[in-house]
């Protein structure tokens, strides 16, 4: 099914994208750095419109989500392709190959949503696994369809988009995790191969018209030391000390070998984040009470966590349950 792109161009005879920011100037018959956005006869065609590469049911906590929805499931989709070059990325299979795909124009996966909804509890869609924001017309058309169906639309994403096109998404998006890779500009250009400002300017864009959370992966010898933990702690601070971040364990893949990261490192930084920021997990690693949500008022436990289920809820009409305050979950 092939649908024009939106957001670009023409130069000459090359193609402007003008969805994200490396803005790649595109010959005829190429593709931009995502590899799923061709310059087809002077038109910018998206190659995986209506193309999935997995489709699964997961806890919503999987995103990783921890205050959107606690315990509940979603229906998760994605395709191929990413905007960034990530050298460690966990998902380059589908993010970096020409990963094998399968049909589901946007009305058979609203129609798919539902009927998992029917049969016990799924809250909407997930577009995530690899980068969603480069499947951007297939991403607005489902959204909107979702929307007209009462289910809630998710994204985990990179966070590398252009103001306009986030704009213009955004009025049917309800919860994202972005990923903030590092604060510096020198990490996401040695090991990312794109621009370092965009995630943190997309966290800033939302916050307060969706609900956001931020993850960071943490690289031993790369963005793991404390004072890399503290400026990425004092900039989502200067957003709000109440968006949920996720220090998230880094294990050897694509083209890095580096071991895995130390718990310890993960537990220094939950507890530098901890002094400035309410609501601070660690992900992919077992360490006990990093996964639970306290009230931040009297820090009483009121969402347990074991891996990515929500164990129980202590929570009334979306209070904490033992002093009555507010506590910051989408519920």
């Amino acid at each position: 099914m092939e649908r024009e792109a939106m957001y670009w161009e023409a130069e000459g005879e090359r193609i402007r994208c003008r969805l994200c920011p490396q803005r790649c100037l595109i010959a005829e018959g190429k593709r931009g750095l995502c590899t799923v956005r061709e310059n087809r006869g002077g038109r910018l065609v998206p190659l995986t419109y209506g193309q999935v590469t997995s489709v699964h049911m997961d806890p919503i906590e999987k995103k990783p989500l921890f205050h959107f929805r606690p315990g509940s499931q979603i229906l998760s989709i994605g395709a191929r392709g990413c905007n960034l070059s990530c050298e460690f990325c966990q998902n380059w299979q589908i993010s970096k190959e020409e990963a094998a795909t399968q049909p589901l124009v946007p009305a058979d996966a609203v129609a798919l949503a539902v009927r998992e909804r029917e049969r016990g509890g799924n809250i909407g869609i997930a577009f995530t696994y690899n980068e969603p924001l480069i499947w951007y017309e297939y991403l607005i058309d489902t959204c909107r369809l979702a929307h007209d169906q009462g289910l809630k639309n998710v994204l985990v994403t990179n966070g590398e988009i252009e103001e306009e096109p986030l704009r213009e998404l955004l009025p049917f998006i309800d919860a994202m995790n972005v990923d903030v890779k590092s604060m510096s500009s020198d990490f996401y250009r040695r090991l990312c191969h794109g621009p370092s400002e965009p995630p943190r300017r997309t966290v800033e864009r939302v916050f307060g018209r969706c609900h956001v959370e931020v993850t960071n992966l943490l690289i031993p010898g790369e963005n793991d030391a404390p004072e890399q933990i503290g400026e990425l702690v004092d900039w989502l601070a200067g957003v709000s000390d109440r968006v949920p971040v996720h220090f998230s364990r880094y294990h050897p893949a694509y083209r890095m070998s580096k071991p895995p990261t130390p718990l310890a490192s993960l537990e220094r930084a939950w507890r530098i984040a901890s002094e400035k920021l309410k609501y601070v997990y660690v992900g992919n690693a077992a360490i006990p009470g990093t996964e639970d949500t306290r009230c931040p008022h009297c820090g009483t436990v009121v969402v347990e966590r074991a891996g990515f289920w929500a164990a129980e809820l202590k929570l009334k009409d979306g209070k904490c349950s033992a002093c009555g305050r507010e506590v910051d979950l989408v519920t």
